[in-house]
């Protein structure tokens, strides 16, 4: 999304200034404003109201942190000694 530093803006109120006049430019801002305040009031109660069906009643208890530990190597066996066939 771009940036609307200090000229665009003057820029753009110079234009509405120009399209609307200077009796109806007041009307307008005063009007976008209530538009505004209505379209935050209503998003955060739509918010709230997931954010209650969303999260669940009753909670688990968070699981408790363990060490694990590694069981120590087992010795190798020691393999059995051939048997001579010598007889």
């Amino acid at each position: 999304m771009p940036n609307i530093g200090g000229p665009e803006l003057i820029v753009i109120l110079l234009v509405a200034l120009v399209v609307f006049g200077p009796r109806k430019l007041p009307e307008l801002g005063r009007t976008v404003g209530q538009g505004l305040r209505e379209f935050r009031r209503h998003t955060s109660g739509l918010t709230e109201e997931l954010r209650g069906t969303l999260d669940p009643v009753v909670t688990a208890p968070a699981p408790s942190v363990t060490t694990v530990t590694a069981a120590p190597a087992a010795q190798p066996t020691e393999a059995p000694a051939p048997v001579n066939a010598q007889a």
